[in-house]
């Protein structure tokens, strides 16, 4: 079975951050049997979801394979080279931090690359990185690849966050008729803190769109430390705020120069979709292909027949052409 190891993280960047996250986590890394420290190999470092952790990774019932389980089966045919698996703790309180630095959440980027990649590098011999997830996590291994190619030396991206207007709007009204049953936003979250039950589905909309805000929309000044993208009364567009959303949209995004030689340098870029995917990221994958096909970008764009969740059975597609792509 593929070895687990728990590294201490004691981090100096989220210190004090404004959500009171903890500063005290741990770094999870997955490696081959007999191989733990024997050997420079890559890293792919696995982003979670909205709402979800590294531990999120590992869980493993009759049907939903985990993480560990799944590099194992998959190494022990042949079909995923030597491999460390990252699993880096970045939850937040609003579940999650989109892999970004926010003045709300955290500098989660920078501890991600300032923090968190020195001390897997002082614990095993590492040859290269890449990065992988799903849903957000997608998003983040995406975005991570255009922001820091230097680091990020392949990605997959499975149903990323990406054409925000069909991926998130669709929340909003959810979202604000929540927002004003509870109170407001401070309410809304205090509330859901103090639920038992915090996979209700009735918290989903208005949790995603605080979580986003926190990490698209900061402002120290507001409540909640965020601006929300829509007037509370109306659920009308603020507009100055939803551009500070558009300008994190991958589809937008690759407009610009950098994040487009970013990705036109990688090893390997994968990304799919479910066609049934439930928040509307078969389209936001789409609109994306047709860009990297326009600029020319080598690129690998897979639908399959599914819904978002339930997917991870997808990593036995991506995983191993990550790893032969690093290993190259």
């Amino acid at each position: 079975m593929f070895e687990l190891h728990e590294i201490p993280v004691s981090s100096a960047l989220l210190r004090g951050n404004a959500s009171g996250d903890p500063a005290e986590r741990a770094l999870t890394v997955l490696t081959p049997p007999k191989t733990a420290a024997a050997k420079p190999m890559p890293a792919i470092w696995m982003l979670s979801g909205f709402g979800s952790s590294a531990g999120s990774f590992l869980a493993n019932d009759p049907w939903k394979e985990g993480l560990a389980q799944r590099a194992h089966r998959l190494w022990a045919r042949g079909d995923l080279p030597d491999v460390r698996l990252v699993l880096p703790d970045l939850f937040t309180r609003f579940g999650g931090s989109q892999m970004i630095d926010s003045t709300a959440t955290g500098p989660y980027e920078r501890h991600l690359w300032e923090e968190l990649l020195p001390l897997l590098e002082a614990t095993f011999q590492t040859s290269a990185h890449g990065a992988c997830g799903h849903s957000s996590g997608g998003f983040g291994a995406l975005v991570q690849a255009m922001r820091h190619p230097e680091i990020v030396r392949a990605a997959a991206c499975h149903a990323g966050d990406m054409l925000f207007e069909l991926a998130y709007l669709p929340d909003f009204p959810r979202a604000a008729a929540q927002l004003k049953k509870e109170g407001g936003a401070a309410r809304l979250l205090d509330a859901f803190l103090a639920s038992p039950n915090k996979q209700d589905r009735r918290w989903m909309s208005a949790m995603n769109v605080l979580a986003m805000a926190a990490c698209y929309s900061p402002n120290p000044r507001s409540p909640l430390g965020l601006d929300l993208p829509f007037d509370e009364e109306t659920c009308e567009l603020e507009d100055s705020v939803w551009a500070r959303w558009l300008a994190w949209d991958p589809v937008r995004m690759i407009e610009r120069p950098e994040p487009r030689e970013a990705l036109s340098s990688l090893a390997l870029l994968f990304l799919d979709a479910g066609t049934r995917d439930e928040w509307n990221l078969q389209w936001g994958a789409r609109a994306f292909a047709r860009k990297l096909r326009t600029h020319g970008i080598a690129h690998v764009f897979e639908e399959f027949d599914g819904g978002h969740t339930g997917a991870t059975y997808r990593f036995d597609r991506s995983l191993p052409l990550l790893a032969r792509a690093l290993a190259r």
